[in-house]
């Protein structure tokens, strides 16, 4: 009687694959230190951001907000929070269109996508650098934030913060992928990805709060998952939060992320076996 193990082909191949990804962020890096002026206008961003906020936070009147953990929070505080997770929404929505973009018009396109790993390497490898530094420029934004104008966080609240973060991830780079696919076939599609950011931020509350929309498009905000995520944030490091509530707000999230994440996948395949069989792959 003989016995068949299971084959780790599989396995083999993703850790042949996953060791690729300390190449991106190298090649990101190095990017990084190329073009070191288009990194220090970030940064300087970020100190805009916060005196913008600042200024617009007096106009606003702590009343017309609703309460965190029954007390009345500032505009500047409600605002910090959901500027956070519209990094990641930024990050998960242009990194990978702008890395397709930009071997498009280098002409290395072709040559990537025909190296030995799958488009999901391909995919996550574009991403590793701003997984890295997308979060150490939301911490330096919270701390300046802190720092200058006085804006008490719950630091108890960073923990279940990162968890939703993790959970609703996905569902951002789910949508960058299918934007990535989108330009992978139409050779131009940025302002689409614009349009779905800014009606995605628009609905979500994290500018104002979704009370002040119409009715029916309230029922939209609801169910739109960077709601729950903003709101989950702000309830975390403004208050606190329990991790039944966390849990609450993952379960509403994941159904979201496992769905963008497995069309965007999709769709990238398809776009990729289209190209290929068409020969246009470096065409732009």
């Amino acid at each position: 009687m003989s016995v068949t193990l299971p084959s780790t082909g599989r396995w083999d191949a993703f850790r042949e694959d996953f060791a690729k990804a300390p190449a991106f962020l190298r090649r990101d890096l190095i990017s990084l230190f190329s073009y070191r002026i288009a990194y220090l206008t970030d940064w300087i961003n970020i100190v805009v951001q916060v005196f913008l906020f600042y200024f617009v936070s007096m106009l606003v009147p702590p009343d017309r907000l609703p309460t965190y953990g029954g007390e009345q929070v500032s505009y500047l505080e409600y605002v910090a929070v959901a500027l956070t997770l519209t990094s990641f929404v930024q990050a998960g929505l242009g990194r990978l269109i702008a890395a397709i973009r930009n071997e498009q018009l280098m002409g290395t396109l072709e040559s990537l996508m025909v190296a030995p790993m799958s488009p999901e390497m391909l995919q996550f490898g574009s991403m590793v650098y701003d997984l890295i530094y997308v979060p150490l420029r939301t911490a330096i934004f919270l701390i300046l934030v802190s720092v200058l104008f006085g804006v008490q966080f719950n630091v108890a609240g960073l923990v279940p913060t990162s968890v939703i973060f993790v959970f609703f991830m996905p569902f951002m780079w789910g949508l960058g992928i299918l934007s990535a696919a989108a330009v992978l076939t139409f050779k131009r599609g940025a302002g689409v990805v614009g349009i779905v950011g800014t009606v995605l931020t628009f609905t979500s509350g994290a500018y104002f709060p979704i009370s002040y929309l119409p009715p029916w498009l309230q029922w939209v905000a609801e169910w739109n998952p960077i709601t729950v995520a903003v709101e989950a944030s702000r309830q975390a490091l403004l208050a606190t939060i329990t991790w039944a509530e966390v849990g609450e707000a993952v379960a509403l999230i994941v159904p979201f992320s496992i769905a963008s994440l497995a069309a965007g996948v999709a769709a990238f395949r398809l776009a990729m076996r289209r190209e290929r069989r068409r020969g246009t792959m470096s065409l732009y």
